[in-house]
């Protein structure tokens, strides 16, 4: 791998770091205050309305700048929306900006991929930064859980400073206060990032428009983004089999909160450290993926899909953290031996279609929006009375009968277009050499 891989990986593990920990105390700030059990659910699907809304705008910004500047004013953005819950805004309104700039960062994040490394490290680098993506989700939500914690929070809170008032009062505050420092962290590797030397692709905007001409002036070009990636053969099945990941595993650490807390009688602080146990077996899965797997090898690992949506509604069995972890480290596993492979095939396919920035927009605007609708599917759930195991239930259902039809709809691919399919796999096995 190249040196400025390295440095990428860096940045995105504090960013990352970040972003969990904040999610997990965003909970416990909502939670302290009174909010009721669907506006906590919420929490995941707000932070994806950008990521739907702006989706035309940010991969045509990520390929119009170095794609290190683009991560760096992303993060300055998540900074803004924790000082914004800091003090006072929203919690939901707060952290539906930090996902503006999650939203800005992960097409610069995952683009820049293809633009340092040649198709054949492609899996492999997707097995790395997803194992180092799912390493930091472990750390972070175990970090948000301890900074919200009684031990860690009383440290922080007797934190005085001279002649300054703050206004931090309670652990979720502190908790927020001392994530800034992490962004903060991540920033500075993006000012490290190299530039790749890959030609830029301006914006076409009119400064005597508004932003909202301008942001429509991109739309019929992010359409047909998506509706090339939607046609092709290869890239429908990887595209709608990333984005049903994602949806589900976008939703599911919350899920496990609340099942942890129903099951277990977990706290919030307790129920984070089997979030994490999650993504220790998203992390194993990814690796061992990374290893075994080859990129025209990808769509064999469809049903495994169909596996996650079962073993979520399993979730309503355990009673037991000694059965717990070790479900919970499958469950993940499964996970991530889907998606590495996957989510290098969408990427190779996109790469070869369009802009990597627009290739990878395309697919947040995907996955976001499955985040968003499912984790709304949830939230409407519990506010309408269901329990958390009936509301699980209808998850995993859902997730596993939608995968189902994922698979029929490649092996009606492989019946029907034999020949476009098996070109399309040719190009995969030959890019591997280059």
């Amino acid at each position: 791998m190249k040196r400025g891989f390295y440095t990428i990986m860096s940045a995105q593990f504090f960013s990352s770091l970040a972003d969990n920990a904040l999610f997990v105390a965003a909970v416990e700030l909502m939670r302290s205050n009174g909010s009721p059990e669907w506006q906590r659910a919420a929490l995941v699907p707000i932070f994806t309305v950008f990521y739907v809304l702006l989706a035309p705008l940010v991969g045509a910004f990520a390929d119009a700048l170095p794609k290190g500047k683009v991560m760096f004013i992303s993060n300055a953005i998540k900074v803004l929306g924790c000082v914004m819950m800091l003090f006072g805004s929203h919690p939901l309104f707060a952290y539906s900006i930090v996902g503006l700039g999650a939203a800005a960062y992960s097409p610069a994040k995952y683009g820049i991929l293809t633009e340092l490394l040649p198709s054949s490290q492609l899996v492999k680098a997707n097995g790395w930064i997803e194992g180092l993506t799912i390493a930091s989700i472990i750390l972070g939500i175990v970090l948000g859980g301890q900074l919200v914690g009684h031990t860690v929070s009383s440290h922080l809170l007797a934190i005085d400073f001279p002649f300054i008032n703050t206004g931090i009062k309670t652990a979720p505050e502190a908790a927020i206060a001392s994530l800034i420092l992490v962004y903060i962290i991540a920033a500075w590797f993006n000012t490290r990032i190299p530039n790749t030397g890959v030609e830029m692709r301006p914006l076409r905007a009119n400064p005597r428009h508004g932003i909202v001409r301008n942001i429509a002036a991109l739309l019929p070009d992010f359409w047909h983004c998506n509706s090339r990636l939607w046609r092709d053969k290869l890239g429908q099945i990887s595209l709608a089999t990333t984005t049903l990941f994602w949806g589900a595993g976008g939703n599911l650490k919350y899920i496990v909160l609340a099942w942890a807390s129903l099951a277990l009688g977990y706290n919030t602080a307790q129920a984070s450290s089997l979030t994490g146990v999650v993504a220790i077996g998203t992390a194993v899965g990814a690796i061992v993926a990374s290893l075994r797997m080859r990129l025209e090898m990808a769509t064999r690992v469809i049903p495994l899909g169909i596996g996650m949506g079962l073993l979520m509604i399993g979730m309503n069995y355990i009673n037991s953290v000694w059965l717990a972890v070790p479900f919970l480290i499958l469950l993940g596993g499964l996970g991530g031996f889907l998606v590495v492979p996957m989510n290098a095939l969408l990427q190779h396919r996109g790469h070869n279609l369009m802009g990597s920035g627009r290739s990878i927009a395309v697919q947040n605007f995907n996955e976001q929006t499955c985040i968003l609708v499912l984790g709304a599917f949830y939230s409407a759930c519990t506010g309408i009375g269901f329990s958390a195991y009936t509301a699980i239930t209808a998850f995993g259902v859902v997730v596993a009968g939608f995968m189902w039809l994922i698979k029929r709809w490649h092996q009606n691919n492989l019946k029907k277009y034999p020949e476009e399919v098996e070109h399309l796999l040719a190009i995969a096995r030959s890019d591997k050499h280059h």
